[in-house]
């Protein structure tokens, strides 16, 4: 049985900022007051996803499996948030989710699912334990939550639902082999649906990083990533998230199904 979500809706007063990122020339007044949903929240591109969208002036549900975590991101924030803490590879968990998320906003206007887990090395010597939680995680979770946005989305008319992806969904990585079988499931996924979405309104897209200076790669985002930046061997979230945010800008007539965004110099 899961351990019981937790929710914990915070309200603060909007601080207007200029819409347009520094540094890039990304117009996100679009962005103004819609709601999203950001799973993996608390950490990495996650947690740049939560800070860039509220930024342009959306209202945020953060979805995580720690609940400190998510508050410690979400009292920062000059926006109304709400967290939820529990697990995405649960498919009761994500019902609940999306219905607190539509019982404390009224709809959801975008889906970032972004939950996910890595694994490397040998496959004659993996652990099957980790290996069966992390597809749990980066393919069962990460559909699962778009399954139950879904009707809420359609009934709407529009929306838009991105998901985390990696460059390993775009080249099978021999070093990564289930991560690489995980995100090659999510690319599968998002191609099929986007096809099933023709004539909904809605927009379907992956993002697809290459090396990110974060947690998932063992990097602590607070030590001195300075020379990765240099030599081009690595990206910040940040940089991940900036690409969301030129996604979710384009004119609805343009839907960007695949981003792959890569450090320069990372020989892929």
């Amino acid at each position: 049985m899961q351990p019981p979500a937790v929710i914990h809706a915070r309200c603060q007063r909007i601080s207007r900022r200029s819409r347009c990122r520094e540094g890039n020339s990304i117009n996100v007044d679009s962005l103004s007051d819609k709601v999203a949903i950001v799973t993996g929240a608390s950490s990495g591109i996650g947690r740049a996803y939560v800070r860039a969208l509220v930024e342009a002036g959306a209202r945020v549900a953060l979805i995580g499996r720690d609940r400190d975590r998510l508050e410690s991101v979400a009292q920062h924030l000059s926006s109304e948030t709400l967290t939820i803490a529990g697990d995405v590879s649960s498919a009761e968990f994500d019902r609940h989710a999306v219905d607190a998320t539509m019982a404390h906003f009224g709809r959801i206007d975008v889906l970032l699912s972004n939950a996910g887990l890595y694994l490397s090395g040998d496959f004659a010597d993996a652990d099957l334990a980790a290996a069966e939680e992390l597809l749990a995680v980066n393919v069962f979770g990460a559909i699962s939550i778009v399954r139950e946005a879904l009707p809420h989305m359609r009934a709407a008319g529009t929306g838009d639902i991105i998901m985390t992806s990696s460059v390993s969904g775009h080249q099978a990585i021999h070093w990564e082999p289930v991560y690489s079988a995980s995100k090659h499931a999510i690319q599968a996924f998002v191609h099929t649906v986007r096809r099933q979405l023709v004539g909904t309104g809605l927009r379907i897209g992956e993002i697809a990083p290459g090396v990110v200076l974060n947690e998932l790669w063992g990097i602590d985002e607070n030590s001195d990533t300075a020379s990765r930046l240099t030599d081009a061997t690595g990206i910040r979230s940040e940089d991940v998230a900036d690409g969301v945010l030129f996604m979710l800008t384009r004119p609805r007539h343009v839907n960007i199904r695949d981003l792959v965004i890569l450090p320069t110099s990372q020989e892929i």
